[in-house]
C-alpha cells in the first residue's frame, strides 16, 4: 500500500515549527501544567480504588470507603476539567501558531515572480496552502499535548507500579508494550497509508470536480457528457477502493485492541493470583495493576498512531518551507530609486529574453517611444509581443540589453513605483467575485465613488453597469461568468483607467468584442491615450492605423516599424497582414450580402492598399 511521506530534514522542520509554537511560552507552560496535573490524578484514581479494596472494603469500614471514594470522585471531576482547559489553551496557541505559518507563507507567495509560478502547478500550491497547513494545524493542535501526556503517563505509571509491586510491574511492563507496539506497529501503519491514499483520491476526485464545473460550456459544446461522467465513476470507484482498504484495517484496531487487554488482563489476574496466594500482593494491588495496565496500553497505541500523523504533518510543514525559502527572482536593487511623476519616454537598447534561457523568445529587440506616442506591436501569434509588455511591466527581467524609462534603467528603480505608473488590461481578462463597483476601484482602492463612476462613463461602462437590476452594487460570480466577454473587458479598461497611469499597455484589448462595442472602447482609448505613452498589442490592423508607430515583430525581431503608411507602401510582411485581414473582411461582408460572386484576390490587394492609403 506504499509508505508514509516522511521529511528530509525532520529535525530541521521540527525546530522551525517550534519557532512558531514558542511564540505563545505563557499559553505552552500553562498547557503543560495542566497536563502534568492531569496525568497525576489519572495515576492517583487507581491508587486510591486499590486503597479502598485493602483497608476500606475488605475491612467493611463504610465511612472510611466513602471518604476515599469522594476522594476519587474529585480526583476524576479535576482531571477532566483540567484536561478540559488544557486542550481549550493548547488550541488557541496552535491556531495562533497555524495564523503565522499561514501569514508568511502566503505574503511571501506575493513576492515571487511570474516565472515561480509558471513553474508550478496551481492545484500544488493550493494544497501547500490549505491541506498540508492544516496537517500542521491538526498536529499542534492535538498530537503536542497528546504526546506529552502519553509520555508522562507512561512513566508515572511505571513508576507507581514498580513502587507498589516489582514482580508484577515487570509482568505488565513487558507483557502489555510489547503486545501493544506489536499490534500498533503492523496495522497503523497500514490504517495511515491507507488513509493517505483515501485522501489522494479525494483530492485527484475534487479537481475534477472543480475542473468539469468550470469547463460545463466546454463539456456541453462538445456534447462529452458521457465521457466526463465516465472520468469521474473511474475516479469515483478509485476513491471507494482506497477508503474501503483505510476503513478495513482501521476497524481492525478496535477489536484486537480488545483483544490484547482482554489477554493482558487475564495474564496480570492469573500473576497477581500467584503472587497473592503467597503473599506477595493484595487484591487492591491486583485490581490497581489491572487499572494502570490498561492505561499504560492506551497512550501506547497513541504513539504508535502519533507517529504517521506526526511524519505526514512534518513532511507538509516542509512542504510550506520549501515555499516560504523561494527566493524571490525579482527584488528591488540595493541601489533602486523612487520613480515618481515620469513624461513617458521609453527605451528598448537590444535586448533579448527566453522563458526559457535556451529558448530565446526576443533578440535584440530595440524601440524609442517618445513621452505621448502611441506604439503597435503587431505580428503572428507567438512572435514575442506579449513578452516585450511582460518586460516592460517587469514581470520579468530581460537577459541582456535594458529597457530605459525617462533615462532610468528599470532594474534599478523600486518595481511598486514602477508598476504604479503603468495601466495594464490583459487579453485574458481577471475579475474579483465582488460588486462592479469595487472591481474597478480596484486600479486604485482609495477613489471615490464618483471617480469610480467617471472611469466607467471614460470606458463606456457606465450604460450597461447602470441597466444591470443592483446596478454598481451587482456582485460578479467567480471570474466575471456572470458578464460577457466583452463587458468584462470593458470593466478592466475602467479599472486601468482609474488608475492614471503615465503609460498604457494594451494587449488585445478588443480583441474578445463585437466591432460596435470596439467602436465604443476606441473612442474611449482615444481619450484615454492622449498624453500618455501607450503600448498596443492588436490582431485587428485596423484598430492601430493611426498609432505613431508599428513595430512588426516575428519570431523574436523587429523585422519593420515605422507609420501605417510607411508599411504599407514597402509592401512588405505587413502589408500582407494587413491585406490578408482586409481581404476576410471583405469576404465575411459578401457572405452576408448574399453575393454569388467572390471578389478576386487581385482586387482585394488592391482595395487593401487603396485602404492603407487613404
Amino acid at each position: 500500500m506504499g509508505k508514509v511521506e516522511r521529511a528530509k530534514d525532520t529535525r530541521g522542520t521540527i525546530l522551525r515549527l517550534w519557532r512558531y509554537l514558542s511564540r505563545r511560552r505563557g499559553a505552552l507552560f500553562l498547557a503543560t501544567l495542566m497536563v502534568i496535573a492531569s496525568t497525576l490524578l489519572d495515576l492517583l484514581g487507581p491508587y486510591l480504588m486499590g486503597v479502598a479494596i485493602d483497608q476500606y472494603i475488605i475491612t467493611g469500614d463504610v465511612a472510611g470507603l466513602v471518604h476515599i471514594l469522594l476522594w476519587m470522585a474529585a480526583a476524576y471531576v479535576t482531571a477532566s476539567v483540567s484536561t478540559y482547559f488544557q486542550a481549550y489553551v493548547m488550541a488557541g496557541a496552535a491556531q495562533q501558531a497555524v495564523r503565522d505559518l499561514r501569514n508568511d507563507l502566503f505574503v511571501h507567495l506575493q513576492s515571487l515572480s511570474l516565472r515561480f509560478f509558471d513553474q508550478k502547478a496551481q492545484g500544488d500550491l493550493m494544497s501547500r496552502v490549505s491541506n498540508d497547513i492544516e496537517n500542521v494545524n491538526n498536529v499542534l493542535n492535538e498530537s503536542v499535548t497528546q504526546l506529552i501526556a502519553s509520555l508522562l503517563s507512561m512513566a508515572g505509571i511505571a513508576v507507581v507500579m514498580i513502587w507498589l509491586n516489582p514482580i508484577l510491574a515487570a509482568v505488565t511492563l513487558v507483557v502489555v508494550p510489547l503486545m501493544t507496539l506489536g499490534v500498533t506497529r503492523v496495522i497503523g501503519e497500514r490504517t495511515r497509508t491507507g488513509f493517505r491514499q483515501q485522501q489522494s483520491q479525494l483530492g485527484k476526485l475534487n479537481g475534477l470536480i472543480e475542473e468539469t464545473i468550470s469547463g460545463q460550456r466546454v463539456v456541453k459544446a462538445y456534447a462529452q457528457e458521457q465521457t466526463v461522467i465516465s472520468e469521474f465513476d473511474v475516479t469515483n470507484q478509485a476513491l471507494r477502493q482506497a477508503a474501503t482498504r483505510a476503513q478495513t484495517f482501521a476497524g481492525f484496531m478496535g477489536p484486537i485492541m480488545g483483544a490484547i487487554n482482554n489477554i493482558s488482563l487475564a495474564i496480570i489476574v492469573g500473576a497477581g493470583s500467584l503472587l497473592a496466594l503467597r503473599g506477595l500482593a493484595t487484591v487492591g494491588t491486583i485490581a490497581t495493576f489491572i487499572n494502570y495496565s490498561r492505561q499504560f496500553g492506551r497512550p501506547l497505541g497513541a504513539l504508535a498512531n502519533l507517529y504517521n500523523t506526526i511524519q505526514s504533518a512534518i513532511a507538509g510543514a516542509e512542504r510550506v518551507f520549501q515555499i516560504i525559502d523561494e527566493v524571490p527572482e525579482l527584488v528591488d536593487a540595493p541601489d533602486a530609486v523612487p520613480l515618481s511623476e515620469i513624461n513617458g519616454e521609453v527605451l528598448f537598447h537590444n535586448v533579448s529574453f527566453g522563458y526559457d534561457k535556451a529558448l530565446p523568445v526576443l533578440k535584440n529587440v530595440s524601440l524609442h517611444a517618445k513621452p505621448g506616442q502611441v506604439i503597435a506591436l503587431v505580428g503572428p501569434t507567438g512572435a514575442g509581443k506579449t513578452t516585450i509588455v511582460n518586460l516592460l511591466t517587469r514581470f520579468y527581467d530581460v537577459d541582456e540589453g535594458q529597457i530605459v524609462i525617462d533615462g532610468h534603467d528599470i532594474r534599478h528603480v523600486k518595481i511598486d513605483d514602477l508598476r504604479r505608473q503603468l495601466g495594464i488590461v490583459l487579453q485574458e481578462t481577471f475579475l474579483f467575485a465582488e460588486t462592479m463597483m469595487e472591481n474597478i476601484r480596484y486600479g486604485r482602492l482609495d477613489a471615490t465613488d464618483e471617480e469610480v463612476f467617471a472611469a466607467a462613463r471614460l470606458a463606456n461602462a457606465d450604460q450597461f453597469i447602470r441597466r444591470l437590476p443592483q446596478g454598481y452594487q451587482t456582485h460578479l460570480s467567480e471570474r466575471g461568468s456572470n458578464l460577457s466577454q466583452g463587458q468584462r473587458q470593458l470593466l478592466a479598461i475602467a479599472r486601468a483607467v482609474l488608475a492614471n497611469p503615465s503609460i498604457l499597455i494594451l494587449d488585445e484589448a478588443t480583441s474578445s468584442v463585437d466591432t460596435r462595442t470596439e467602436k465604443q472602447i476606441q473612442e474611449a482609448m482615444l481619450n484615454l491615450m492622449a498624453g500618455r505613452t501607450s503600448f498596443v498589442i492588436a490582431h485587428r490592423l485596423s484598430t492601430i492605423r493611426e498609432a505613431d508607430q508599428i513595430l512588426v515583430i516575428n519570431r523574436g525581431e523587429v523585422i519593420e516599424r515605422g507609420t501605417h503608411e510607411e508599411l504599407s507602401a514597402q509592401q512588405g510582411f505587413y502589408h500582407q497582414l494587413y491585406a490578408s485581414q482586409f481581404r476576410a473582411t471583405r469576404r465575411k461582408l459578401a457572405d452576408t450580402a448574399g453575393l454569388s460572386k467572390p471578389v478576386s484576390g487581385q482586387n482585394l490587394g488592391q482595395s487593401a492598399v487603396s485602404e492603407s492609403a487613404a
